[in-house]
């Protein structure tokens, strides 16, 4: 029991990978490539020092003097050769299709903000990925021992309208962003570029592309003409993305604030995040595949044609601020060459994190959802996803899609439900017999009880961790709704009875104080699901009861209670779950009481006690350690 106690508490973390493993992955890397690429981030670091040291101030009239063409002196000598982009008025530019709408600013040519249009946040407000001023997104370079940010500068926009709307056929229910479904009702597509002129047929030119139907935005950027407008010691360029994150969901430590990171992943290597909760940054010096800005449901990704060859990611967790999770900053390299033309292929991701729209991709950018490790995954991709999915997909209730899965999984588990339950009849048809015993034997001699108790098993041919053994046969299931549960996007904003939000805790009584590792709220949800958990366990516990087995009734009543604790800020979906699986348990426990023949099961044991039996390795060794045991309490 005190194993079970340990795997019920602690099995994720268990199955968490260790540092050790995760630096051993890392290594696996060509080392030939890890020299290579940290030579090239020194590479850029002596770029950055030389450029600063020989950049001199230039002196500037007080006076408003222009230049030739008419630009302010000032612009000219602070930016050169984008003098004439340095003033300017904002403008934006909006590129939608059914799913998003992008506004693009003239100022930096950047995605101003990302609306979803199929979802609100958490109070009903329209939901922004990102939004406005605190949106950071340029090219950093030196031109003329000039710092060059290209945020700071004005591109021309190659449209004239203020909004570009794609359009395409209608979207079946379920199939939002699929590009499967698209190739076979095709939509149409459309490209806005902004231009960023540095004179004489020079320029910096981005290029969005969108397509209806589609999360995925197709982003290039195209240097032409600049080979002697950038410093020649020029060997990298950087691309700095930063952006403050909007909260989208109700403020809660086991929520969005727990899911809320940077991810990414390395060429041909596992995805890896920074700390959730918590404020830190890395360094990735191979080479990377994409960047993820996450939240729990939904993310911005940055994902390169070529893999990044080294990158800076941080993330800085705002824990007491109401509106934003934290910040999130991408500092990126990219090769440079003096040539007349060169370019850069790119993609965004901005949408939800569904599992089916993120694996479609084949960049396993679905692994920045929360699954679980280890077994856990598997269960929930293989299993959990696609049973919910298919029940979704014809059923609009997802408190009829809940219950539905609740029976597919405790039908693939009945077996070991089964023989769970039958182990216990025949505990319960020998429980006269065992209360017989341990009247034959006072307390001061338990190892003797233990010992008569444990021959009578045998010959009985009972195990006593039959009914325990496929209880922990089917906890990988029951700990992967730990992980699906939070991760759903789809219970988002789904209703069912009281709960507003499946995926998110369900209250009907907040508490004028908060209770330590229970919050501040009543979870009708969570409370239900403890009280049918305590009653399956007094239905169980006459065949357990007793002293044959000293601690076990006090342990299975103080698990419901803890776990009370524990899932009453986790999402009302996940406590609703556990408990319409405790109902059904307890029907099948009536089931099977009823249908059980104790007489049959007499006689079976009765003809288990005429066969000779070999004892098991188990039981030779635990009637040794009971043996040695009551010789250490003689000589005491």
């Amino acid at each position: 029991m005190v194993l079970i106690f340990v795997i019920l508490i602690g099995f994720s973390y268990l199955n968490k990978p260790t540092q050790e493993e995760i630096e051993a992955a890392r290594q696996r890397q060509d080392s030939l490539r890890q020299v290579e690429l940290a030579l090239q981030r020194e590479a850029i670091a002596r770029q950055h020092a030389d450029s600063l040291a020989a950049a001199q101030p230039l002196p500037v009239s007080d006076s408003i003097a222009t230049d030739s063409t008419g630009i302010p002196a000032q612009l000219t000598a602070k930016y050169g050769a984008f003098a004439k982009a340095a003033a300017g008025e904002q403008k934006f530019i909006i590129l939608e299709n059914n799913l998003m709408q992008l506004r693009i600013s003239s100022k930096g040519g950047r995605v101003y903000s990302v609306l979803l249009k199929n979802y609100k946040t958490f109070d009903g407000r329209p939901l922004l990925l990102f939004d406005g001023p605190l949106n950071q997104f340029g090219l950093s370079f030196f031109a003329g021992n000039r710092p060059i940010n290209t945020g700071d500068l004005y591109f021309s926009p190659s449209v004239n309208q203020e909004t570009v709307a794609i359009s395409g056929p209608e979207v079946r229910r379920g199939k939002e962003g699929n590009e499967k479904y698209n190739a076979e009702n095709p939509g149409d597509s459309a490209t806005v570029s902004m231009y960023l002129t540095a004179g004489d047929n020079a320029g910096i030119e981005y290029r969005y592309t969108l397509r209806h139907n589609s999360y995925m935005v197709g982003f290039d950027i195209s240097i032409n003409g600049m080979e002697k407008v950038i410093s020649p010691n020029t060997q990298y360029l950087n691309l700095l993305w930063t952006t403050d994150c909007p909260r989208q969901e109700r403020k809660s430590k086991l929520g969005e604030d727990a899911y809320t990171s940077v991810n990414y992943k390395y060429l041909d290597d596992d995805v890896e995040r920074l700390s959730e909760r918590k404020s830190s940054s890395k360094q990735l010096e191979t080479r990377v595949e994409w960047i993820s800005f996450k939240q729990l449901f939904f993310n911005s990704a940055l994902i390169p044609a070529t893999a990044f060859p080294a990158a800076d990611v941080t993330y800085e967790y705002k824990e007491e601020n109401a509106n934003y999770v934290g910040k999130f900053s991408a500092d990126v390299a990219l090769p440079y060459e003096i040539t007349p033309e060169q370019s850069y292929n790119m993609r965004f991701y901005f949408g939800p994190n569904h599992f089916q729209t993120l694996s479609q991709y084949d960049i396993s950018l679905e692994n920045v959802i929360s699954l679980g490790y280890s077994i856990l995954r598997p269960i929930n991709r293989y299993l959990i996803i696609p049973v919910f999915n298919f029940f979704r997909n014809h059923i609009a209730n997802f408190g009829m899609v809940i219950l539905l899965l609740t029976i597919v999984i405790r039908t693939i588990i009945f077996p070991f439900a089964y023989k769970s339950n039958m182990s216990m009849a025949k505990m319960r048809v020998l429980k006269p017999e065992i209360d017989e015993l341990s009247a034959k034997f006072p307390p001061e001699k338990s190892m003797e009880k233990q010992q008569a108790v444990m021959a009578l098993y045998q010959k009985a041919g009972i195990n006593p961790m039959g009914g325990c053994l496929p209880m922990l046969l089917q906890m990988p299931i029951l700990f992967a709704m730990f992980f699906f549960f939070p991760s759903s996007i789809e219970l988002r904003q789904e209703s069912f009875l009281w709960a507003k939000d499946l995926s998110s805790y369900d209250s009907i009584l907040n508490l004028p104080f908060t209770i330590p590792w229970y919050g501040s709220h009543v979870s009708l949800f969570c409370l239900l699901m403890t009280i049918t958990t305590i009653l399956s366990t007094m239905l169980n516990s006459p065949a357990t009861s007793g002293q044959a087995m000293p601690g076990m009734k006090t342990m299975m009543y103080i698990m419901p209670v803890m776990f009370l604790f524990i899932l009453n800020s986790y999402p009302s979906g996940l406590s609703y779950y556990y408990l319409l699986s405790n109902l059904i348990a307890i029907g099948q426990t009536f089931v099977f009481r009823k249908f059980t023949d104790d007489n049959k099961i007499r006689l079976q044991l009765a003809e288990n006690r005429k066969k000779t039996k070999k004892k098991s390795r188990w039981q030779i060794k635990m009637e040794e350690l009971a043996k040695q045991a009551q010789a250490n309490q003689k000589r005491k």
